[in-house]
Formats: C-alpha cells, structure tokens, sequence
C-alpha cells in the first residue's frame, strides 16, 4: 500500500517516531483485513431460522399421529442438530462468522423447541415466565463458546420479555433475575466494543441494551409513583452521558442508541412537564420521605442518579465549565426542580425555561459547527415547546398565534443564515 512508503518518508524526515509508525501500520493492517460479507451473514441466519421452523412445521402437521416415543425422539432431534453443526463449525470452520452465527441461531431455536416439546408430550407443568428463564440459561453459554452475537441479540431479547411476563403476571414480581442475566451478556458486548468496533452487530445491541434497560426498569419503579419521574430523567441522563464517552462518540448518530434515546427521552420528558397538570398533582399528594427511602423504587433512583453523576465527574473533570453540555446536566437540574416542585408552582415556569434555553443551546451548537441537522433539531426542540403552549389554555389565542408566528420566521431566517453563511465560506 502507498500509505506504509509515505510512513517511511515520514520516518526518515523525523516527522513521526517509530512507535507512532507502528501504530499507524497496525490501523491500516487491521483496518484493510478481509472481512465476511454481511449479506451472506444474514441470508446464513435467516436459512438457519427458517430450516429449524421448517422441521418444525412439518413435525406439528402429524404431531397427533405419532407415538410418545417418536414425539420425544422430533423432540430431540433438532436440539442435536443443532449441536451436530456448532460441533462441525467449531472443529472445522471456528473462524468464519457466518457459520458460527447462524449454526448458533438453529440451535439457540432449537433448545427452545425442544423445551416446549417436550412439556407438551409429557405434560409438564410451568408458565411462559419459567420457559423463557429455562430457554435463556441455556442458550447462554452460546454467546461465549460459539463467540455469537446473533445469539446476544436473541438473548437479550428473551430476557427482556421474561421480566415483562413476570410484570404482567398476577400478583406481578420484580424480575430481580433480568439484571443478573442482563450482567451475565455485558463481558461478550465489552470485548466485542473493545476487539471488533467495527462489528455488524454493535449497532443492534447499542439500541437493544438501552431499550430492554429501559423497558425493565419498570418492573423495579411501579411502587414509587412520586420519584418515578426522577429515576426515568437519571437514566435518560445516564444514556446521553454513556452515548459521550469516547467510544461512542466515533459511532454514527443512527448506531448510537444511548445518545438518541438520552436526547429523546430527555426532552419528550421534559415537553410532558412542561403542563402544570403533573406539578398539580405531586402537590396535591403527600410525599413521606420516611416511607419512600425505604423502597426499592427511591434506592434504584439513588443508584441511577450517583451512577450518572460519577460519569458527568469523570467526563467533566478536566473541562471548562463552558465546555459542559446542558443535555448533561438536565438530570441534575431537574432534581433540584422536583424538589422545590413539592411544595411550590415555580417548577411548571422553570421547565419551560429549561426546554426554551436548550433549544437556543441546541442551535447556538449548530451554528458553530456548521451543522444544518443540530441548529434545526434546536429549532424543533421550541416549535415543539411553542405547540404544547397552543394546547395550554390559560394562553389566548392571539398569542398563541404569535408564538407559531415567531417560531416560523425564525426557523427560515436561521436556516437562510446559515446556507448563506455556508456559501460566503466557500
């Protein structure tokens, strides 16, 4: 390649060092090293997937027929396939991932098959939560033996449903088994982020992760409706902070889900309280400090809040404090709001203030990086501030007019500024 001569020139000249030039060549070796292609990644998923539920089909069509020893030999039969081509892919193809995903994804299919199965031959008792718990112990060491992240991606998946059946069950539990199953996939994500960051799959588990943290923190927070708003701000706040580090801060926007989400969900959250409805109601209700520190609810707050907290710290630490994003701190700023919201009207007039200066942040932002997608993000964060005070009544309607008036012109006169500025440039 051209670009090891250039490093020598460099070299020669004194411009780099010999461990800088080392490194150089080990990006560019590693960067240029074959790769599988996707495609033929997917269609050896997918051919897997829809060979198991194939046999499958074919079996339950004369199901009824068939004795208890030939319905417990179709019972088995596709658990060890699947365990026949993992075996062969192991000693045979270890290093091509388009065996190893979709060897893995059959027989991850076909341990949960055999499982329902067999309950139904022999007429075991259980509920969907104790199958899924079951599927899911057993396909995990898939993830680590095989090096599967097709596997991580159906694992997570399953996990997440397990600790909503337990939420839907009557009387619902908390699923305290999500989290340690949860902890169990991270060491596969961590090195496949650390040895592969170019890998297909990080960008599902970037957005799975944060989906299914998001959707199982609710089995843990029903019980404390007063605080709950807070550990969904702190978690929102610790996804936009984690979507900063510098890992993920080189991944494009679309495969970054913690940011998208910190960012969504931040200001959905913060649009939905800019209404007094919400701080009418925590006012009208009682809040026994006593009685809710000793939840589970408040102390899963506690741990989220520290936890985004430590990491601002970290990120912030050796920053100037104009360098401090307000999407970083919002969490903060909104506990203080909470706070004094329980027992005064100001919260409803600072949100709103916190949703308008966010906006114009947003936009300041954009104008410095030259960034069309950021300064109008800014403006749709107030368009969208703007629109939930037409919906409020105690605003009339001439200003109401106003304010979407105001709002318009603005974002064609930003937006003209901009391209204008982006021709003078040029």
């Amino acid at each position: 390649m051209n670009i090891f001569k250039d490093i020598a020139e460099l070299m020669e000249a004194g411009v780099i060092t010999n461990e800088t030039a080392e490194r150089i060549k080990h990006y560019y070796e590693s960067k240029h090293q074959p790769s599988t292609n996707r495609l033929f990644i997917v269609f050896g998923v997918l051919g897997a997937i829809l060979v198991g539920l194939g046999i499958i089909l074919v079996i339950a069509h004369n199901w009824d027929e068939l004795s208890r020893t030939t319905k417990t030999f179709f019972a088995f039969l596709p658990l060890l396939s699947g365990q026949i081509f993992c075996g062969f892919t192991l000693l045979k193809k270890p290093e091509s991932i388009a065996w190893r995903e979709s060897t893995s994804a059959f027989l991850f299919f076909a341990v949960g098959a055999s499982i329902s199965l067999v309950s139904q031959v022999y007429n075991l008792p259980g509920d969907i939560s104790s199958f899924l718990l079951t599927w899911m112990l057993l396909c995990l060491p898939l993830v680590y033996v095989m090096r599967s992240s097709m596997v991580a991606i159906l694992y997570l998946i399953g996990i997440t449903a397990y600790a909503q059946t337990n939420n839907w069950s009557y009387p619902p539990s908390e699923s305290y088994l999500y989290w340690l199953l949860l902890l169990l996939l991270l060491p596969h994500y961590y090195f496949l982020c650390k040895k592969k960051p170019g890998s297909n799959f990080i960008p599902f588990l970037n957005w799975l992760i944060p989906l299914s943290i998001l959707i199982a923190l609710g089995t843990l927070v029903k019980t404390t409706e007063n605080i709950v708003i807070v550990t969904y701000f702190s978690l929102f706040g610790l996804f936009y902070l984690i979507g900063e580090t510098a890992f993920f801060r080189r991944q494009k926007l679309r495969n970054n889900g913690y940011k998208v989400l910190g960012i969504t969900g931040t200001v959905i959250l913060l649009l939905a309280l800019s209404f007094d409805w919400f701080w009418e109601d925590l006012r009208a209700q009682e809040f026994p400090f006593n009685e809710i520190a000793k939840t589970l609810g408040f102390w899963v707050m506690v741990i989220i809040s520290l936890s985004a907290l430590v990491l601002l710290f970290l990120q912030q630490k050796n920053k100037k404090l104009t360098e401090i994003k307000p999407l970083s701190i919002m969490f903060i700023l909104f506990i203080i709001i909470f706070i004094i919201g329980l027992r005064s009207s100001i919260p409803v007039i600072l949100i709103n203030l916190c949703v308008l200066i966010l906006g114009i942040l947003t936009i300041r932002d954009g104008a410095k990086q030259d960034h069309l997608g950021i300064l109008n993000f800014g403006i749709l964060i107030i368009t969208a501030l703007v629109t939930c005070r037409f919906f409020d009544e105690n605003l009339s309607f001439v200003i109401r007019g106003i304010l979407f008036l105001l709002v318009g012109i603005g974002f064609f006169a930003v937006n003209y500024w901009m391209l204008k500025k982006r021709k003078t440039n040029e």
